[in-house]
């Protein structure tokens, strides 16, 4: 088929190998334009504007896609269908309909639930027991189209978000090339009307952790928020972020160190940090930081 890839970050990047290598024409490749990053703040590529030149593929990045002229643009290069993967904008109708077959979306959750921004944050952040991917037919409503392909994969209690968006990454690009192989012969099933939740975009501010919160709230806001922005405490004036937890035994003052274990007492029960960074330093397993800095029980995090 003659595919437009429309994607940004490096979720989207499996999937655009996966078309490649299942040897569709990709006739080109949208994503957000080069941005200042780094120490130097020079422009950098997005993963899929750098994967799709390694393959040797035409790359678009307009800042936007409401001009007549942009969109006369995406419809002249005469695609037989779009696919849609965190790009980043919002694709306007006469964008939507110009593809013979219209534009599919990968999207990582089981809608209706948690259409929007933070799929993966949000599921893990609710203590949702699982998630998934889905490969929807676009609308103009915000993820609202019918469903074309549906699989569920389990949250785990030690699952971080980058450990989620590894995996539905790779599910994502496998049902990709699967709906397009049996496309005429998929039934769209629109979604329900109930159970629909929205996942705003993740705001820095809720990274800082409130140890008088229960347990499981805090476990949940620790993975959720791993690696990005990375949930964050005080530990001797020093920023912590903390990148990796599972629910741990014991009770005390809220924000105190229970064991060597780095087992933190909270307002309810306790969590217990397997992954941590101090700033200018490398994240570190439990152990690890442990041996460079030695925290004993009753050492107050904040």
């Amino acid at each position: 088929m003659r595919i437009i890839f429309m994607g940004s970050p490096e979720f989207s990047v499996p999937a655009l190998d996966a078309l490649a290598a299942a040897g569709h024409d990709i006739v080109a490749v949208y994503c957000q334009p080069p941005r200042p990053a780094g120490r130097g703040k020079k422009d950098r590529p997005t993963p899929v504007h750098a994967r799709a030149m390694e393959l040797g593929l035409t790359v678009r990045h307009p800042a936007s896609l409401r001009s007549a002229e942009e969109q006369a643009a995406f419809a002249g290069l005469g695609a037989d269908i779009a696919v849609v993967v965190a790009y980043g904008l919002i694709l306007p109708k006469p964008v939507l309909d110009a593809p013979k077959h219209g534009c599919l979306n990968i999207h990582a959750s089981l809608l209706p639930r948690w259409r929007g921004a933070a799929p993966i944050h949000r599921a893990i952040m609710a203590g949702d027991s699982e998630t998934g991917i889905c490969i929807m037919q676009m609308e103009e409503g915000l993820d609202t189209g019918p469903v074309l392909l549906r699989q569920a994969t389990p949250i785990g209690p030690e699952d971080t978000t980058a450990d989620l968006h590894d995996r539905l990454a790779a599910m994502g690009a496998h049902m990709i090339t699967d709906a397009l192989t049996r496309l005429d012969r998929l039934t769209p099933e629109p979604q329900p009307e109930t159970g629909v939740t929205y996942a705003a975009k993740i705001d820095k501010s809720e990274a800082r952790i409130d140890w008088t919160r229960p347990a499981p709230e805090i476990d949940r806001q620790i993975r959720g928020l791993s690696p990005f922005p990375g949930a964050w405490c005080m530990l001797q004036g020093e920023r912590l972020k903390l990148l990796g937890s599972h629910m741990g035994q014991g009770e005390g003052p809220h924000g105190t160190l229970l064991d060597t274990a780095l087992t933190v007492a909270c307002g309810t029960g306790a969590v217990q940090i397997t992954r941590l960074q101090r700033p200018g330093h490398k994240a570190q397993d439990a152990d690890t930081f442990q041996r460079g800095i030695r925290l004993e029980p009753g050492a107050r995090l904040e």
